[in-house]
């Protein structure tokens, strides 16, 4: 649907060049953009319970965010305030379309896909990331300044959720009109003001730390009851002094935390259930009349059935003990390395037919694990 160019690059010299070395203005690079949504749309997700959004106000330099969902939009006045909404490829198929042309970016690092709408003056203020985002024009202008990353800048907080930026000088300065795109890397600080009403839509990338990696990974020893390996020292001697630890010890301690990171099943167990947990809510709706295994394989035998999966999903796999680890949305599924072909349709494609799946219809486990995925609505036909 959506058709993307980079100023003539291919997608292996923008990585050379670009990802995470350098912003870039991407001039039309969705030539003739039409809008998957308009702003009505965009205020009607704002009102849902389980939908994440914001309201951005800016009078006379007071900074104000609210938080949805909204019962109205009173706080979205004719200047200076901006509504965003979060992670919509969960929730409006057409706008989800618009992750598609960016998966030259392996799956796992694709976070969401936020909208926003803002009227003129509307913006977020000088702020940056860390992490990766293009940033789309869609209906109405946007002017957009993007500096590169300078340490000596000082960040300071509007309010309680509205972190900003000091001034910085800018190497791009331009005016976004619809289908030109902005790629700003991680550090880069930027800020961005409607110069009519304007439609935005930014595709964040996942960037985890280690403080987070490592929380994250100690839950998953708690919940696997593994790491149970005590520290010894059978060598030990008589020593001067009580109260040190000595240098060997401590490597010894530091040994014995590698060595569960070193534990290959654990380690890609938890990764892909990790990388694979969606950050927001889903719009599951699993059938009502369940299907059981052998429906699937009839389904799977029809030629003419066409599977789609559910916007927001993630679907990844590694390969490793000529096994397949399929992992989706947080849940870990063991297949054959037989079925590779088929589960990278699934991870690789947000549609597939019953026809490419074919070769897999004799395969027991990937039959059961895709009549579970289809009867938690994850795909459905």
């Amino acid at each position: 649907m959506y058709q993307l160019t980079i100023n003539g690059l291919t997608e292996q010299q923008f990585l050379t060049q670009y990802w995470q070395k350098q912003p870039l203005l991407i001039k039309q690079g969705f030539v003739e953009f039409a809008d998957p949504l308009d702003a009505n749309e965009l205020a009607g997700l704002a009102m849902e319970e389980s939908i994440e959004s914001r309201i951005i106000t800016n009078q006379n330099n007071d900074w104000q965010a609210h938080h949805g969902p909204f019962e109205n939009f009173e706080l979205l006045t004719e200047q200076n305030s901006t509504l965003l909404v979060q992670a919509v490829d969960h929730w409006h198929p057409a706008a989800a379309q618009l992750l598609e042309p960016f998966r030259f970016i392996p799956n796992w690092r694709i976070d969401d896909l936020m909208i926003s709408f803002s009227t003129p003056g509307g913006g977020v203020g000088p702020h940056l990331d860390q992490y990766d985002v293009f940033i789309i024009q869609g209906e109405g202008k946007r002017h957009w300044r993007v500096g590169m990353p300078d340490a000596s800048l000082k960040q300071f907080a509007q309010n309680k959720s509205l972190l900003q930026v000091e001034q910085f000088p800018a190497v791009i300065d331009c005016i976004l009109e619809p289908g030109d795109i902005l790629y700003i890397p991680p550090g880069c600080p930027h800020e961005g003001y409607a110069v009519e009403n304007a439609l935005n839509y930014s595709i964040g990338f996942r960037a985890p730390n280690q403080r987070d990696l490592l929380s994250n990974f100690a839950d998953h020893i708690i919940d696997k009851e593994a790491g149970n390996k005590r520290y010894q020292d059978p060598a030990i001697t008589l020593r001067e002094s009580k109260g040190e630890i000595q240098s060997t010890e401590a490597d010894n301690v530091k040994q014995l935390m590698q060595a569960i990171l070193e534990d290959d099943i654990l380690f890609k167990s938890w990764l892909g259930t990790t990388l694979s947990q969606p950050k927001h809510e889903m719009d599951l709706m699993p059938p009502e009349d369940l299907f059981s295994s052998e429906q699937v394989s009839e389904l799977i035998a029809d030629d003419e059935i066409i599977f789609e999966r559910l916007g927001g999903t993630r679907a990844l796999y590694q390969v490793f003990e000529n096994e397949i680890l399929l992992s989706i949305n947080g849940e870990n599924y063991t297949l054959p390395e037989s079925d590779l072909s088929a589960v990278k349709l699934l991870t690789d494609h947000t549609t597939v037919t019953a026809e490419q799946l074919n070769s897999s219809k004799n395969s027991l486990l990937f039959v059961q694990t895709f009549t579970t995925l289809l009867n938690e609505g994850i795909w459905f036909c």
